[in-house]
């Protein structure tokens, strides 16, 4: 029995509202801070994961694009794009606009089965006052 941990998959939400790049961007992200994704690690080729999600490859590379401005990622010439051992760099900011993406995609969501803004709030309040029915 092998102890490799099985391959990464990417999956996307045509429904979610959040930009495909921005699935993909997040999904590595998420990979990491888990560890479903480590230091070293191979991505697929940009043709591979356009091909395997049924995608724009150019979507696959402005993805790819970010996350290696934003230190996640290397690109090496002929070998591939892995998983970089920089420190993610964004800090608040970068938290800043995770948080109100989730806010976003929570609102889109509630919203396309008959929830208003003010539904969610009222909900989010009750988690804040009863901790216990987070679990």
């Amino acid at each position: 029995m092998s102890s490799r941990r099985p391959p990464f998959r990417f999956r996307l939400d045509l429904h979610s509202g959040v930009p495909v790049y921005r699935q993909i961007m997040d999904q590595v992200r998420a990979g990491i801070a888990s560890g479903s994704l480590s230091v070293g690690d191979q991505l697929p080729t940009v043709r591979q994961l356009a091909v395997d999600l049924s995608i724009n490859p150019n979507t696959v590379a402005r993805a790819y694009r970010e996350l290696e401005l934003g230190g996640a990622l290397e690109t090496h010439q002929g070998t591939g794009t892995f998983i970089s051992a920089q420190e993610i760099r964004g800090g608040d900011e970068e938290r800043s606009r995770q948080l109100a993406q989730i806010v976003r995609d929570c609102v889109v969501r509630a919203g396309a089965i008959g929830f208003t803004v003010e539904d969610v709030v009222e909900e989010l309040r009750e988690l804040v006052a009863e901790p216990s029915r987070r679990r």
